[in-house]
């Protein structure tokens, strides 16, 4: 399985790139160098969830849709219950997904929930539970960001087996149909 990012083709889409990178590395390096310039655990709470927030939005709603042709949302129904909903492209569309972005996409996605993390045990070392507190809150952000793009990619690869299988099935019946048809 090679690791690295695919070679041979530039990203489709580089502004949506850079904005799906820049407010998760905007909320990591504020939290990280916030220690540097501000004194006020309340500025530096309230902008690092607001990049964070921007980040989650970005994401879900705009890198997420263009880069991996990918969208989710949960909704409580009138019973109480959440429903996750899940849209993707159709599989020629997503047969066509630039590999590069999609590497991006998923790359950074997990790296940087693995970077909160960090800081959150960080944070536990040096005994800062009000810094956890900002850590916990872009960690819920992009776990939430994680579980719905992986659950809407497994989604996906089970519309295009069956829509697969639907048209192999067909496809069957219709040489069949067609050759006793002829007899």
């Amino acid at each position: 399985m090679d690791l690295g990012p695919p070679s041979g083709e530039d990203y489709a889409h580089p502004n949506i790139c850079f904005f799906h990178v820049f407010f998760k590395g905007a909320a990591l390096a504020f939290y990280i160098l916030s220690a540097l310039f501000v004194d006020s655990f309340v500025i530096v709470f309230v902008i690092t969830v607001l990049l964070a927030a921007l980040d989650f939005w970005v994401v879900k709603n705009v890198s997420g849709r263009i880069l991996v042709g990918l969208r989710w949302w949960n909704e409580i129904n009138d019973a109480g219950e959440s429903l996750w909903k899940f849209e993707c492209l159709d599989h020629e569309s997503l047969a066509r997904i630039n590999k590069k972005d999609s590497w991006l996409f998923w790359w950074t996605l997990y790296l940087s929930a693995v970077a909160w993390f960090l800081l959150g045990i960080f944070s536990l070392i040096r005994f800062h539970a009000d810094y956890l507190l900002v850590v916990g809150v872009c960690l819920t952000l992009s776990i939430a960001n994680i579980i719905g793009f992986t659950k809407c990619r497994k989604d996906a690869k089970k519309q295009i087996q069956a829509f697969a299988s639907q048209t192999i099935a067909s496809r069957l019946t219709s040489t069949i149909q067609s050759a006793f048809s002829v007899v």
